[in-house]
């Protein structure tokens, strides 16, 4: 593939040092299959090694890279240039979170409402021509989630309503009500408080930009529909 030049305009924040934020551009010549991670690289061993980022598994396994490119959600690791069809790719971190430097945000307050009780595994999916070992009733596989916060950044209801629990713990929510039944009655509590489900606009931005398919706005609406069918059991049957 020919060498492609591109502007890398990044938005730079160092409490006390470069604030208020401010736009900060590098020029690249780049293959265009290159990623947008790999063009970070570049540019903090060759250009400014200030420059502040997360990464690690460069294969869309850990979440860590997801910032706003060009103003949308997604994973600096598998997002290709070429894929941008622009000559300036603009970088800034996920919004509603507390900005630390650069493109690195507090993701703390995305662990606030999911509880640690809640499992992180789940019964996998059959797998053609695997055989079972003696004494292995299935397989576990993670969830889908990555917990990269691209959700939550893309919800406009997080934003502008700050008690609403958010896409990616109402997502999390939903799989554990299908895990563990049991636990119904605080699960649907949770999803039909104040927080919960009814705040949401459907805007279905959490599901387009999510980077490993949860489609948390499905989930949500699987929550509503299991709310408004408890509460027509109660108006059918008031005691």
């Amino acid at each position: 593939m020919p060498i492609k030049k591109v502007i890398f305009k990044i938005l730079r924040y160092k409490p006390g040092h470069i604030d208020p934020a401010r736009f900060q551009e590098f020029t690249l010549e780049v293959d265009p299959a290159t990623s947008v991670l790999d063009a970070l690289e570049f540019i903090r061993l060759k250009q400014d090694s200030t420059l502040m980022y997360r990464h690690s598994c460069h294969h869309s396994s850990c979440g860590t890279c997801a910032c706003r490119i060009n103003g949308i959600e997604r994973l600096t690791c598998i997002t290709k240039i070429q894929e941008l069809a622009d000559d300036t790719i603009t970088l800034t971190p996920l919004e509603g979170f507390k900005p630390i430097g650069d493109l690195v945000v507090d993701m703390n307050r995305f662990y606030d409402d999911i509880s640690e009780e809640w499992s992180y595994l789940k019964k996998a999916e059959k797998v053609k021509s695997i055989d079972l070992p003696a004494g292995i009733g299935h397989f576990s596989r993670f969830e889908n989630c990555i917990e990269c916060g691209a959700c939550v950044s893309a919800c406009p209801v997080r934003h502008k309503n700050a008690p609403f629990i958010g896409p990616a713990v109402l997502a999390a929510l939903n799989c554990e009500l299908k895990k563990a039944p049991q636990g119904a009655k605080d699960l649907m509590a949770i999803a039909g408080s104040k927080r919960g489900e009814h705040l949401c606009e459907r805007a279905l931005n959490c599901s387009r930009v999510c980077p490993t398919g949860v489609y948390p706005a499905r989930h949500i609406a699987d929550l509503r529909r299991l709310i408004e069918k408890k509460n027509l059991e109660k108006t059918a049957n008031p005691k």
